[in-house]
């Protein structure tokens, strides 16, 4: 008696768990298609805060720039969507914040930071360019607050 050979097609999970998958990265390093949308979102971050830092650099020594995907702040009046000075909004959506330094809950002494809301960020912006710009309004901003002078002082370019 013979079997039939009828066999299913392989499908990615057999293929994969019988050892002929991938075996390597599909892109090289060097490529700019192997950074995540994370990893791309912190080198404009830091191409956009560049300029301030080299002309501001000597007051911004205690100063740390951070990112986080989404905001975890909620407004202080729901109802009217008020935000304090520290918080660059567009409307309801906080954009960025400014976090004073402080002491955190072992008593270690914390330095001031900036956090960039990286979803509603790129969100407002409709390609690279203009995330740039608005990168830069926002730090602008965000470093004009920190240290308590005008934002056209911080950039007067803008």
């Amino acid at each position: 008696m013979s079997r039939s050979r009828n066999r299913r097609p392989p499908t990615a999970r057999s293929v994969i768990r019988r050892g002929r998958g991938v075996r390597g990265p599909m892109l090289p390093p060097t490529v700019p298609a192997w950074r995540t949308r994370g990893q791309q979102f912190d080198r404009l971050v830091l191409e956009a805060f560049a300029p301030l830092d080299s002309r501001w650099h000597d007051r911004l020594t205690k100063l740390d720039i951070a990112v986080d995907d989404v905001p975890k702040i909620r407004p202080l009046h729901p109802d009217s969507v008020t935000w304090p000075d520290e918080v660059v909004a567009d409307g309801p959506v906080p954009l960025s914040r400014l976090v004073p330094a402080g002491v955190d809950r072992h008593g270690a002494a914390t330095r001031a930071r900036v956090v960039l809301f990286r979803k509603p960020l790129e969100l407002r912006a409709g390609d690279p360019d203009d995330l740039i710009d608005l990168l830069r309004e926002v730090l602008v901003q965000q470093i004009a607050t920190y240290l308590g002078v005008d934002p056209d002082l911080i950039d007067p370019e803008d």
